[in-house]
């Protein structure tokens, strides 16, 4: 999405961006319960200075707020093998984020688990801070108390927008994450079918605090799957070698993955979902994202935005205001096309700037089922 610092910054409504609404979710149940539920937030050096600086207008939100990094890793010289950074000192860009497996090592050495299990807490939600939906769920916590397990996964069906999406599978006995990246070249197109692979991990995770420190003091969680990924730094193909958080569910006892409604599964991947979350498809509710009762139907639309687009500058740039998407199905831009201020999409549309056109959408306008080209033709579907 090419952000300039966090993504967790990046405004979502009326000036509210993710921390703001995450936020509101545990002073909300804070409230209901008498209970005091921390944010702990996992930074990567990246991200961490401005973090700490936007944290401080948080200071009397009611809610404890918790920070700690995650480890920084050497990229590695495909050639070679060679670790790319000359030193401890070296630029920024000579060094990674291990992946969000990387959590269970970062939170014990940095002794928040310690400090929070002295505090009595037994349990944790993990989940990406893009995902709004992702709200804390005391059924799921109960269940995971009563049923003895460890770790618990959320699953939900999976569609055509998920066929990257990690799975669980079986393997020499024991359940295993398996994500896209492990598989063959040639087995891909069976992994994203949907009709073998129905369900993919939503990355919302409840563990046994116990067990963590357990399986870092034990060294079983450094046994994660290692997923191989290339970039290219400065004209260079690096690698980097990362774990995922799911790949831990073999590390605890009882492992499951449960199969969750697709409403607790709403990521900000792309600026398509930024789109779409942005719009008034969503309400915001005590900090969570429902779906518009005012919508006349369900699912949210199928949102293609061009590379114009895909930056969240750029994105930023060419909406004047978010268009009325209650009674829209599905959107396609491609080109250089803006859109004004108090539009309206309906049905099928689709709009394409040919190169060297540019298309820009009148304030006010509604279209529904239409398809614009380059020379500003309306056609209807």
């Amino acid at each position: 999405m090419g952000c300039e610092g966090p993504k967790s910054l990046i405004e979502v409504t009326h000036n509210q961006n993710f921390i703001d609404l995450i936020l509101k979710q545990i002073l909300c149940l804070n409230r209901k319960y008498g209970t005091d539920i921390p944010l702990v937030l996992m930074n990567s050096f990246n991200t961490h200075e401005d973090t700490q600086q936007v944290l401080s207008k948080y200071k009397n939100s009611g809610v404890t707020i918790r920070t700690f990094n995650q480890s920084r890793f050497p990229r590695i010289l495909k050639d070679t093998m060679v670790p790319l950074p000359k030193d401890v000192k070296g630029s920024l860009e000579d060094w990674y984020p291990p992946g969000h497996g990387d959590f269970f090592q970062s939170f014990y050495n940095s002794g928040l688990l310690q400090e929070l299990l002295d505090q009595g807490k037994e349990y944790i939600f993990l989940s990406n801070v893009d995902n709004l939906a992702s709200t804390c769920d005391f059924d799921i916590c109960k269940y995971l108390e009563e049923s003895g397990s460890e770790y618990f996964m959320e699953l939900t069906e999976k569609t055509k927008a998920d066929v990257k999406g990690g799975t669980l599978i079986e393997y020499e006995g024991r359940v295993r994450l398996l994500e896209i990246a492990q598989v063959p070249p040639s087995r891909v197109p069976e992994f994203a079918s949907i009709k073998k692979f129905k369900i993919f991990n939503t990355n919302n995770i409840w563990l046994r605090m116990n067990a963590i420190k357990r399986t870092v003091e034990d060294k079983s969680i450094f046994d994660l799957d290692v997923i191989e990924n290339k970039k290219t730094v400065n004209k260079q193909v690096v690698l980097q070698l990362e774990t995922a958080v799911g790949a831990a569910i073999k590390c605890f006892k009882g492992g499951k993955g449960i199969l969750v409604s697709r409403d607790r599964f709403l990521p900000v991947k792309s600026t398509n979902d930024l789109f779409v979350i942005q719009s008034n498809i969503y309400e915001i509710r005590n900090g969570a994202l429902i779906v518009n009762p005012r919508r006349p139907f369900s699912g949210a639309p199928l949102i293609k935005l061009g590379s114009h687009f895909s930056k969240v500058k750029g994105y930023m740039e060419r909406l004047k205001g978010i268009p009325n998407l209650l009674e829209l199905d599905q959107l396609t831009i491609s080109g250089d096309v803006t859109l004004g201020e108090g539009v309206t999409l309906k049905g099928s549309v689709i709009i394409v700037a040919n190169d060297g056109q540019k298309i820009d959408i009148a304030p006010g306008s509604v279209l529904e089922n239409k398809i614009i080209t380059g020379s500003l033709r309306i056609l209807d579907l």
